[in-house]
């Protein structure tokens, strides 16, 4: 058994005899009353999502899951489909299993996508990627007056991101996975 400050994302637990992968966490620790853990958790068989609330003085059943190496390949009709680097062995993921992760995934990305008895339950993108801005509007001389300004910016992923007024058109920038907010130019 674990303690609830062991929950991270991707992590999977057991509860009523069900796997629930964390999708989100948040640890809170309020001025007055005792600290809990806040997350949203998927559940690996039927996909369902859950909004869950742990105390910290609660035990948790993390499950252990065998963490692979794999390469992203392609998406098609029947999910996305992701190769072995050692083995060279394909497994899918369907559409709902990748769901908003999907953004993110290039072809020939190298990710870790953690399995249980041979199932794919989750995947685990790189912290931060590289993505080139396609699509953003020129900056005008004076934005600059009100301090901390952002324009969107659409990417080559095809997801829009607020990035720094200076940003223009073709310039790499680094995206944070977990919050899919910029980070800094690449």
């Amino acid at each position: 058994m674990a303690t609830p400050s062991d929950i991270k994302k991707g992590i999977v637990l057991r509860e009523n005899g069900e796997l629930w992968v964390v999708t989100e966490f948040q640890h809170v620790n309020p001025g007055k009353g005792a600290a809990f853990v806040r997350c949203r958790v998927k559940n690996a068989k039927t996909g369902k999502t859950l909004e869950k609330t742990i105390k910290m003085s609660e035990s948790i059943d993390v499950v252990e899951v065998e963490y692979r190496n794999m390469q992203y390949l392609y998406h098609d009709a029947t999910g996305y489909t992701f190769m072995d680097r050692d083995t060279y062995e394909q497994v899918t993921m369907s559409d709902d299993d990748v769901s908003d992760q999907a953004k993110f995934l290039k072809e020939g990305l190298e990710l870790m996508i953690s399995t249980h008895e041979g199932k794919p339950i989750a995947l685990q993108l790189p912290r931060k990627m590289t993505f080139k801005v396609i699509e953003t509007m020129p900056a005008v001389k004076g934005d600059t007056a009100s301090g901390n300004v952002t324009k969107e910016a659409k990417t080559d992923g095809g997801f829009i991101i607020h990035v720094p007024i200076f940003i223009s058109e073709g310039e790499d920038v680094i995206v944070n996975t977990d919050t899919a907010e910029y980070v800094e130019r690449a």
